[in-house]
């Protein structure tokens, strides 16, 4: 997991700018039961779109989401989430596929399920994000229909020298003369792919590499996990048309969070 900043210094200040152009959003996909939604990306952002498929799961994230908009429900085990019942922040519920969901669209799916805390003036659910996150989740996608998830997540993205796709996946070894690998479970249907397999499919998608760190900490014989973070190549062409506004907190951004 990340490991939100709580310390502040000259690196990492905890302060957001004052002025913001707008109010920032995070695309949280095969989100399970809301867990990065709640312990990461409301402390990041104002405003979640959670995605997952399962429906007992995204029904419990709605109804976590639900208790804390509300004190009289309050789940002991799960907590408040950031913002929700002072109205200051959202989060909208969505069942879809990895498959089905379009970042650039998120209202076309069928199943909106609903929406906690902030109540925009205007409909904004198709307004662009400046986060994706995909954790344990993409390995359920064949080599092109990743492609072209990361490719809508990419067009999706609001400023593409700043906004951040973040992925968390258990990633195996590359092959022994260094080629990209790719490991089928047949026992769940899911891919395991090498360092270089999510680099090569990164370029496919229009994607470069800016980050990525292994969490250590798991016992001997279990796969890798790694983050990755790769933001759009072809980001020199909104340098100098960029809000400064933005800018300053998309560095304030950027700063929240270290990759364990």
């Amino acid at each position: 997991m990340p490991e939100l900043c709580t310390v502040p210094s000259a690196l990492r200040r905890l302060d957001a700018p004052a002025s913001l152009p707008h109010r920032y959003r995070a695309l949280d996909v095969g989100a399970g039961i809301g867990r990065v939604t709640a312990d990461v990306l409301l402390h990041l952002v104002h405003d979640v779109v959670l995605v997952e498929p399962v429906e007992s799961l995204v029904q419990e994230a709605l109804a976590r989401g639900k208790a804390s908009a509300d004190t009289q429900r309050r789940r002991k085990k799960s907590g408040p989430w950031k913002g929700i019942q002072e109205k200051a922040k959202s989060v909208t519920f969505i069942q879809d596929t990895l498959q089905g969901i379009d970042p650039i669209r998120p209202s076309s799916s069928s199943k909106v399920l609903g929406r906690v805390g902030y109540v925009p003036p205007a409909e904004d659910l198709d307004e662009p994000f400046d986060v994706v996150w995909g954790q344990w989740c993409l390995g359920s996608l064949s080599d092109p229909d990743l492609v072209k998830f990361l490719k809508r997540s990419r067009a999706a993205l609001r400023d593409p020298s700043h906004s951040l796709i973040i992925v968390k996946e258990n990633c195996c070894a590359d092959t022994e003369d260094g080629k990209p690998q790719t490991v089928y479970d047949d026992t769940d249907s899911t891919l395991t792919r090498s360092d270089l397999a999510w680099k090569k499919l990164f370029e496919e998608a229009g994607l470069q590499l800016i980050q990525e760190q292994t969490q250590l900490g798991f016992p001997e014989g279990l796969y890798m996990v790694r983050m990755l973070v790769p933001r759009s190549s072809n980001c020199a062409h909104s340098l100098g048309t960029r809000d400064p506004s933005h800018s300053k907190y998309a560095e304030w951004l950027g700063s929240r969070f270290t990759l364990r």
